[in-house]
């Protein structure tokens, strides 16, 4: 980066110091990861200089032989690796996607039906704090208090008392597989279309790791980046007979050029998605978050719905005697990096609630494995019984960046040996 720092030595440092955090720290925040090398030189690739609205083929600007080409690739790639009939990739991100949908469905005042944000749900399915809870008419299921799972009976009931246009499946902070089939039932039941939002799993699903969604629902939204390991972007995976919905939605609906770097970028992570390695990353990422998971449970950490089947662990830290933020800053101070998160039924707020979310997509990147987790379960444990022990926390820290240095991030390869 000798341009960048020769003119903007500010930004060249503070790059240089999150290259370092991002190396030195164990990340298990359930929403990041680390792309590859190739990944991140397409997203800052000459494709950044090109405005391209509208679509391959049909667009309102020239000079898009290159950029056409770009975008068929990344949609051909997309529908091969998940089976999709039609495919957009120009969502900027995960929230617009979700927009996107409603925008294609819905007129504002109608009713959705989503996973309640404290339960394990998005902003973007309903939140009354989201665009989604306040245009339009916005109704939750919960999970069980018991179980701490999907009631799918409840979740029929209260479909069948609100009567909604989508009804939304998927989350950003449930552990579990949702049944898909089920879903659709429900939908069928009542009229609904059925949105999946898989932005969490679906590298976890390119990977066969973790069941489609996509023979069950109407419309499938995802993140590119997360468990699927791509750049920060999204896709829209729907039926044919939405496709033209869908793409006048995105476009001009919402949005107006798309950022031609991240598509080539996601060309490129769906390109790796498709290869055996990618499978074994898949199933590693789940056999990790299992052992982590029976390591903090062994420990006497209460998990949200008693353990796992992706990528996440939920914990609630109410019998633990420490709220979630706490546990996270200490953490952070060790060099593990995650998330305070509410969980079902808290009590606390939503800026210092009662649990933590980790998960194992982006040290799996880095080649950790099962050994890797018992240690991290073992320094989570160790921090969290004396957060406030900053000794404690430097000499884990330090600990940390020694495991780390063995493991060496992708696209930080260069900093192994620093």
């Amino acid at each position: 980066m000798e341009n960048l720092q020769q003119n903007d030595v500010e930004i060249y440092e503070l790059i240089r110091l999150e290259e370092l955090r991002q190396a030195q720290k164990i990340r298990m925040i359930a929403s990041e990861n680390y792309v590859s090398s190739a990944v991140m030189e397409a997203t800052g690739s000459i494709f950044t200089n090109k405005y391209s609205e509208g679509y391959s083929g049909k667009r309102y600007y020239e000079g898009q032989q290159y950029v056409d080409q770009i975008e068929d690739l990344a949609i051909k790639r997309a529908k091969e690796l998940f089976g999709a009939e039609h495919v957009n990739v120009q969502p900027y991100s995960g929230s617009p996607a979700n927009l996107a949908v409603y925008l294609a469905f819905l007129k504002p005042g109608d009713t959705i039906l989503g996973m309640a944000l404290p339960h394990g749900g998005h902003l973007t399915h309903g939140s009354k704090v989201s665009i989604s809870g306040k245009y339009f008419h916005a109704e939750s299921y919960s999970l069980d208090q018991g179980t701490g799972n999907l009631d799918y009976e409840a979740i029929r009931n209260k479909a069948k008392a609100c009567m909604p246009k989508i009804l939304i499946a998927g989350h950003s902070a449930y552990s579990r597989i949702p049944d898909f089939q089920e879903f659709r039932k429900i939908a069928d039941e009542v009229g609904a279309l059925l949105l999946v939002d898989m932005a969490h799993f679906a590298g976890l699903v390119a990977g066969g790791a973790h069941p489609s969604p996509i023979p069950f629902a109407d419309v499938v939204t995802t993140t590119t980046h997360k468990s699927l390991r791509g750049p920060r972007g999204a896709m829209i995976m729907c039926k044919k007979e939405h496709a033209q919905a869908i793409d006048k939605a995105v476009f001009p609906g919402i949005q107006g050029g798309p950022h031609n770097n991240t598509t080539a970028a996601i060309a490129v992570a769906l390109k790796e998605a498709s290869t055996d390695s990618f499978k074994n990353y898949a199933a590693q990422i789940v056999a990790n978050a299992k052992t982590l998971a029976s390591t903090l449970i062994d420990k006497g950490f209460h998990l949200v719905t008693g353990g796992t089947e992706n990528h996440l662990l939920l914990i609630d830290l109410t019998n633990k005697g420490v709220t979630g933020k706490v546990a996270a800053k200490a953490l952070d101070a060790a060099g593990i990096v995650l998330n305070y998160n509410s969980v079902p039924f808290d009590t606390r707020k939503p800026f210092d609630p009662s649990g933590v979310r980790l998960g194992t997509s982006a040290v799996t990147s880095r080649g950790f494995s099962e050994k890797e987790m018992v240690q991290t379960g073992e320094w989570i444990n160790a921090i969290v019984a004396d957060p406030e022990n900053i000794n404690l926390q430097q000499d884990i820290a330090a600990q940390v960046a020694t495991l780390c240095s063995k493991f060496p991030a992708p696209g930080l390869e260069h900093l192994s040996n620093k």
